[in-house]
């Protein structure tokens, strides 16, 4: 086993004292951080930097995504949670699913367009704890997309995996693909019609998307591409403030949103894991990561069983939180062998980025237009990438998930607080998809079990459990930097392992900033899978 925690980790962690923002991506974080010099707050510097996002990574985010919040507001001395999440069009359903000749839920293309809800969760956050308006705040994303910005071999990368996808409509072969090729690290990529809708919004607002002519060209393209989304669909979005969900680990308090998200999920997991004495069986030992793996198949099975949209279905939260039913569920793991339980799994492209201003008020903040570049569909005209979150549902009428009219699709996006004796401790969260309640809790493991900083527990080794395609038995990733002999031992132990490359993007791209109360610090970190950092004033 490698020691961790000792030396030098691959970059340091950030300490400053007035403010903090930690993004994927560096123009990102430089745009968040400006706002708080310049006396903006925690939620304006979040939705600068996460617009900044949506130019500088349209692979992962955009304007035609989703967005969650967590939001410590020091005003009301209280965790808010809100749901910017769209539902699926009135005139989506199973039956109109297959009628257009499918026989499973579309991954691609306008019948996964559900309505995208970012632009109305940045308005509903901004509205009620942010300071500055929206126009300003879109500022740098607009010189971002007006003048371009250089290409990084991440962004490089997801243009060529996805450029097949890509061809296969107009408008986002002219914008990704603007000399018949995948632009290289180090080019400069310029969208111009992305710049004309984010001057539209810091013009008109949100009925520029909502009700005005970006919703018509989104509606336009998608009837186009045979989908059913209309403009009362758009118009009828509204963002949900939540109440927030918790269970506690160790004397902290574990905060995630509730369905239809899955953060009960990582929830659930920490609640099995909290029974071991995760310290003593160490670091990146088989024992260790056999249990969690196991707990995470464990927690997953229930996800898939009873988690979707509440409004639809009778999610059972209280029993999934109970610390009993978690010494049930660790009652099932076999020490010694790994438990035959596949669950749900999909490919995710994110964001996740947070901050912390000097009055305390710390933001949570992820963003998603599901799978690389979503639906593969860019809005005519508006350089606006169109999310694919509805091929999260199903077709099967006994499933939680089930498509229905103005129906949320269960939710891979958790953004996440750690809060000790009611504050905030760690903020913090990753992309990932299927991937984020794994990453989270070995986060949070690292953290509060082998008391690592922030930026070596981001930095510390991964794994990641998932069903591929095809396959009846789960693959168990792992990264360079656990022992040979630890993955021997997992297979010996019935785990199908496969190594991938050190810091590779399939275990997600976390960030974190923990607020030390006592010297008054904030202590950040930045995932060196992607291409960002933490930055503090």
């Amino acid at each position: 086993m490698r020691s961790i925690g000792a030396g030098r980790t691959g970059r340091p962690t950030t300490r400053a004292t007035e403010g903090m923002v930690a993004t994927p991506h560096y123009l990102a974080s430089v745009a968040g951080l400006r706002v708080l010099q310049e006396g903006g707050n925690a939620v304006d510097a979040a939705v600068a930097a996460n617009a900044v996002l949506n130019v500088v990574y349209p692979n992962q985010c955009s304007l035609g995504g989703d967005a969650f919040f967590l939001i410590w507001e020091p005003s009301e001395e209280r965790l808010l949670a809100l749901n910017g999440s769209g539902r699926a069009p009135a005139q989506a359903s199973p039956e109109a699913v297959r009628a257009a000749g499918c026989t499973t839920m579309p991954q691609r293309g306008a019948w996964a367009v559900t309505v995208p809800g970012t632009v109305d969760a940045w308005a509903a956050a901004l509205a009620r704890c942010g300071s500055r308006p929206l126009g300003e705040l879109l500022r740098p994303a607009i010189e971002y997309a007006e003048r371009g910005f250089v290409v990084t071999p991440l962004l490089s990368e997801a243009i060529a995996d996805t450029a097949e996808v890509l061809r296969a409509q107009a408008a986002a072969y002219r914008q990704f693909l603007p000399q018949g090729r995948p632009p290289r690290p180090g080019e400069r990529l310029v969208q111009p019609d992305l710049a004309r809708s984010l001057r539209l919004l810091a013009e008109h607002g949100p009925d520029a998307f909502y009700r005005g002519p970006i919703g018509e060209a989104i509606v336009a393209t998608v009837r186009s591409a045979r989908g059913v989304l209309t403009l009362d669909d758009l118009a009828e979005h509204r963002s949900t403030w939540v109440e927030p969900i918790s269970t506690t680990y160790r004397g902290l308090e574990l905060v995630e949103l509730p369905p239809n998200t899955h953060g009960v999920t990582a929830l659930e997991m920490a609640n099995i894991m909290e029974g071991y004495e995760v310290a003593d069986l160490g670091w990146g030992s088989a024992e260790l990561l056999h249990r969690m793996v196991e707990a995470k198949k464990l927690a997953f099975a229930d996800r898939d069983r009873y988690v979707g949209d509440p409004d639809f279905v009778q999610v059972p939260l209280d029993r999934l939180l109970d610390k009993r039913y978690a010494e049930e569920l660790r009652r099932r793991i076999d020490p010694e062998r790994a438990l035959s339980v596949p669950s749900v799994t999909w490919d995710n492209d994110t964001v996740y980025l947070c901050a912390v201003d000097r009055e305390g008020r710390a933001v949570s903040l992820i963003q998603s237009i599901f799978q690389s570049f979503g639906s593969g569909l860019v809005a005519e005209g508006t350089g606006i990438v169109l999310h694919n979150r509805g091929a999260c549902f199903t077709l099967d009428p006994a499933s939680p998930n089930c498509l229905a009219p103005g129906k949320r699709p269960l939710h891979t996006l958790i953004p996440a607080m750690l809060l000790r004796d009611g504050l905030p401790w760690v903020v913090f969260g990753s992309m990932g998809g299927h991937g984020q309640p794994q990453i989270q809790l070995q986060l949070l493991a690292n953290l509060v079990d082998f008391e690592l900083g922030p930026q070596a527990a981001i930095e510390a080794p991964r794994w990641l459990s998932r069903l591929e395609p095809g396959d009846e038995v789960e693959t168990l990733y792992l990264e360079p930097g656990f022992d040979v002999s630890v993955g021997e031992e997992l297979e010996r132990r019935g785990h199908n392992v496969r190594w991938v490359r050190g810091w590779d993007s399939l275990m997600g791209h976390a960030q974190m900033i923990r607020i030390d109360r006592e010297h008054g610090v904030l202590e950040g970190a930045a995932d060196p899978r992607a291409e960002g950092y933490a930055l503090g004033w």
